[in-house]
């Protein structure tokens, strides 16, 4: 089996890969709060849907960074291993990321 069939990693990320990614989820994390704090306090919409725009774009930059590892981990070994199957599975989580 290859890594893409488990549901761990077969090539475990790295100390500063796993830091890296859970300092922009916690910073998510901040900013979804923020955004609960917002709607409680009655803010303004716009500035409400400001929020929301870059919390989703933060979250879009952590799945396209986990997208690239992917991509350059599990697909590429897959593919030079004639596992071309892979593509669609890939083509898939794309569509899952818009």
């Amino acid at each position: 089996m290859d890594c893409c069939e488990h549901k761990m990693k077969h090539t475990p990320r790295s100390e500063e890969d796993i830091k890296a990614l859970k300092s922009r989820i916690n910073r998510i994390i901040g900013q979804l709060n923020g955004i609960a704090k917002m709607i409680e306090e009655n803010r303004y919409c716009g500035d409400v849907l400001t929020q929301i725009a870059a919390t989703e774009k933060a979250l879009e930059a952590v799945g396209l960074n986990v997208l690239s590892a992917h991509m350059n981990g599990c697909v590429k070994d897959d593919i030079l291993n004639g596992k071309f199957e892979t593509i669609d599975e890939t083509v898939e989580l794309i569509r899952k990321l818009k």
